[in-house]
């Protein structure tokens, strides 16, 4: 890597591209890691698989960036970002709602059945808020942390936790085992869904307590995978987020995600809340949708180029 990740969270400019932490669309991943990559993205979220990691280095090979950032995300126990969807064929009377809803192309009609495609799924539970038949379950996609994450720790620039469950001992384990068995960047996801402010705060000075805080960030997630709208209000919460933690006198890069979008860091910049950074999910994927579902993207220069413009426009507003 050309600079260090800590520098480049201090440069106050950060853009983490979240491809989602149950993202197994290993094809996206390598298109949406080539094109903002070369738009300007340093910072990219994957899965925690070493297919994930192949694919986004796929597409870094395309573009021809090295000074580029892996980040793998995992998960506590029953965290949402660890669960996918699933349609009970006993109450779905196939009307087709929940398709219009799903941003990742997971839910298709096959057999006379509406099916959702779980290497697309990424758990945001958007379909299942829409179908008027709770017809859509969730289930964890749960893994062997320990072994999953010795065997991926060399492959990858920083390693993520999620903490939106409410299993503290948990969180706990798979926090000190980080601590204790990485070397890379850590980084603690939290939001307000679970925990009260208090022990929210509480929770992360104990975890920041264990860690080598110059190897330390916090992203701020305001409502986890609910972005997708372009305005204020839909990333107020993760603004909102980063600023409870910051006046609590944590003292580490926060990047904000959650609803996040082109006006994130306009947000944060008129409330005063001094962030390292902006990570972009679901709105930084819908916005080249069209383009990223061309079968013929990478290769077709035109399409690739008209998703390129709109990644650039999209990066600068974030990070100016």
């Amino acid at each position: 890597m050309n600079i260090s990740l800590k520098k480049y969270l201090t440069s106050k400019k950060c853009f983490k591209l979240i491809l989602g932490a149950n993202n197994e669309n290993y094809e996206e991943i390598t298109k949406l890691v080539a094109l903002y990559s070369l738009a300007g993205c340093r910072f990219f979220d994957i899965n925690a698989s070493i297919e994930a990691i192949n694919a986004a280095k796929k597409g870094l090979e395309y573009s021809k960036k090295n000074d580029c950032y892996l980040c793998i995300s995992v998960g506590g126990k029953n965290d949402p970002h660890i669960s996918k969807c699933i349609i009970n064929q006993s109450k779905c009377n196939q009307c087709k709602t929940c398709m219009g809803e799903c941003l990742q192309n997971a839910i298709i009609e096959f057999d006379n059945k509406i099916l959702i495609k779980e290497k697309n799924c990424i758990g945001c539970f958007r379909c299942s808020k829409k179908c008027p038949q709770n017809a859509i379950e969730r289930y964890y996609n749960a893994i062997n942390f320990n072994k999953k994450i010795n065997e991926l720790k060399n492959f990858c620039d920083c390693i993520e936790l999620h903490i939106a469950s409410d299993d503290l001992e948990d969180i706990k384990e798979k926090w000190d085992f980080l601590c204790q068995n990485c070397n890379s960047f850590l980084s603690i996801s939290i939001n307000r869904s679970i925990f009260s402010d208090e022990i929210l705060i509480e929770q992360l000075k104990k975890m920041l307590l264990n860690a080598n805080s110059n190897k330390v960030m916090i992203q701020a997630d305001g409502i986890s995978m609910s972005g997708g709208k372009n305005d204020f209000n839909a990333t107020l919460q993760a603004v909102s987020c980063a600023d409870l933690i910051l006046k609590s006198g944590i003292n580490c890069p926060i990047i904000i995600s959650g609803g996040t979008n082109a006006k994130s860091n306009e947000l944060a910049k008129i409330c005063n809340v001094d962030i390292s950074g902006v990570a972009i999910g679901s709105y930084a994927r819908k916005v080249v949708k069209n383009y990223i579902d061309d079968d013929n993207f990478l290769t077709n220069q035109k399409i690739f180029n008209k998703a390129l413009k709109i990644a650039k426009e999209l990066i600068h507003r974030v990070t100016t």
